[in-house]
């Protein structure tokens, strides 16, 4: 994940925005309805994905965006990361498709939503392909941050998913 926020995001670490990479223990492993998923092939880790029990908070991002998604009842989509050299496999719709089912077996979610820096190569078409685009803060008066934020369908707990061939992800812990 710090690998990403390098080279990706090219923000670097910054403790505000990204203090659950450096714990993600406390983060995603020990509330009960947060995850993390890590998918590992030959022994590298190539990609990751994570819910967190809290919605965006205003600020940074626009008031109404985080008065429609409250901390509590929405599961954030977060930390979908799949190396370059391993993307267009179906990891991260895999992932995607994962963590939408633990948010709704976790109960007490309303809502599915995430965010993307559509700076980031393939972000904003692979999320448009799969989410309904709430805002798109490029077009708001000053650009605010510049992120695009997403709501998805909250899946049907014990609903029977669809394979993706040659790929699996894992609970991390």
């Amino acid at each position: 994940m710090l690998d990403t926020v390098y080279r990706d995001l090219k923000s670097g670490y910054v403790p505000r925005w990204h203090a659950d990479i450096i714990d993600p223990e406390a983060a995603y492993l020990r509330p009960a309805r947060c995850t993390l998923l890590v998918v590992e092939h030959r022994g590298e880790i190539v990609a990751t994905g994570a819910v967190r029990d809290r919605g965006p908070q205003a600020p940074p991002n626009p008031r109404w965006v985080a008065d429609r998604f409250p901390s509590g009842s929405t599961a954030q989509l977060c930390r979908i990361y799949v190396r370059p050299e391993h993307r267009r496999h179906g990891l991260a719709r895999q992932l995607v498709r994962e963590l939408g089912e633990f948010a709704a077996r976790a109960g007490g979610y309303t809502a599915l939503y995430l965010h993307t820096d559509p700076a980031v190569p393939g972000a904003e078409p692979f999320w448009r392909s799969l989410a309904r685009e709430v805002c798109d803060e490029r077009t708001l008066p000053g650009g605010g941050q510049g992120i695009v934020h997403f709501e998805l369908s909250m899946p049907v707990p014990g609903a029977v998913p669809m394979p993706v061939p040659g790929a699996a992800a894992t609970p991390a812990g």
